[in-house]
């Protein structure tokens, strides 16, 4: 198949065309816009829906809608846009209904800036929204990882009924890269026992999210967590690097992983025995590959472009076996490999103890470098 120059955002919308995409409701907001503008013309083109909300939380709820009848459907946002839509992605995962959520996320907290930033990963991968819920969430590396992943996604969310999220930066979403993309699949509409797709001999589907009934309220919540347990069992998701004869682990998602695979390359060149560990469901996340690779390592370095927000899952496999660093850059600054070659010589020069507390280190050097400690 022949390889073309497609934009991070165009390319993903193809994608989720190609793999079937029946609706889209979305709202625009940068840095994700071109993912609305193209399938603006793409979707009606192919007889498909295509519906620019007034609004975030306008468009979560034609989303809601749309879903309970088993069709494959999509919104799109970016950070801020996400957080307008939490009440509508609490209600979807309530009522156990299937849709593939993008997040583009840009620097923040508030309006922030449109520049790239992996701040949004709690708030996802954690829920988000109100009551007891995990989306499933996959962090791509780059726009061929983001296209090959996207009809994951859709498997991924009406196989748990579930939320599944595409988490990537504006980096991704606004470079072009060459790619080669999917064979275009058939819409097929499935029939499932609990859509609404209109009561004609059977039955009616009533779908809800509340249950005035305490226990059922119970029993739902257990559904809902034993589907995700599930997941946690049979989608975790990476990829490892030069971990052969590593002494020095450096873990990363998404573009950090980018870029800290540039950055192991050099320092390989260097003599560090370093690999890269990266993630790509970070809901579920690899706790147990994350906990055994501490047991071949010496010493782990996580980067990230965030406070530290992977850093506590990582925290939690490692359980001060080892020396354990961090990394981070905030407010939509992009780190470059020489930072993390940086850090990687200071680990190996001196890696500390285990029962350091990573993120406070961090958090010294940083305010010694904006020469505010």
């Amino acid at each position: 198949m022949t390889r073309e120059l497609w934009k991070g955002n165009e390319a993903i919308a193809e994608a989720a065309v190609r793999a079937g995409l029946e609706a889209y409701f979305g709202y625009p907001i940068t840095p994700q816009n071109e993912v609305l503008e193209y399938l603006s013309g793409r979707m009606p083109a192919l007889g498909r829906a295509f519906v620019q909300a007034e609004s975030e939380p306008a468009a979560i709820n034609m989303v809601y809608g749309a879903a309970c009848t088993g069709a494959k459907v999509m919104t799109s946002s970016s950070s801020p846009g996400i957080s307008l839509m939490m009440e509508g992605l609490s209600y979807i995962a309530g009522t156990e209904v299937p849709m593939v959520l993008m997040n583009v996320m840009r620097g923040g907290p508030g309006l922030g800036n449109i520049a790239p930033s992996q701040g949004d990963y709690n708030q996802i991968c954690k829920g988000g929204g109100h009551g007891d819920y995990h989306p499933i969430v996959l962090a791509p590396a780059s726009i061929q990882e983001a296209v090959d992943l996207m009809p994951v996604a859709f498997d991924l969310a009406h196989k748990y009924l579930n939320i599944c999220c595409i988490l990537i930066d504006g980096s991704i979403g606004q470079m072009m890269e060459p790619i080669t993309l999917p064979e275009m699949q058939p819409v097929v509409r499935k029939e499932y026992d609990w859509a609404v797709s209109g009561a004609v001999e059977r039955e009616r589907h009533v779908l809800t999210s509340i249950y005035l009934d305490v226990p059922s309220e119970e029993k739902t919540n257990l559904r809902i967590l034993g589907r995700w347990r599930e997941a946690q069992k049979n989608e975790i998701r990476y990829k490892e690097y030069y971990l052969e004869d590593a002494e020095i682990a450096i873990i990363g998602f998404g573009t950090a992983g980018r870029i800290a695979l540039t950055a192991v390359r050099q320092a390989r060149a260097m003599g560090i025995k370093v690999g890269l560990f990266r993630p790509i469901s970070v809901a579920p996340f690899p706790l147990k590959q994350v906990e055994e690779l501490s047991k071949k390592v010496q010493s782990i370095l996580v980067v990230e472009m965030n406070t530290g927000q992977m850093l506590t899952d990582v925290q939690a496999a490692v359980r001060n076996r080892i020396p354990l660093r961090f990394y981070g850059r905030l407010g939509g600054v992009v780190p470059f490999p020489d930072e993390f070659v940086h850090e990687m010589q200071e680990l190996q020069r001196d890696p500390g103890d285990p029962e350091d507390d990573p993120a406070d280190l961090w958090y010294q050097r940083m305010m010694q470098r904006q020469g505010g400690g």
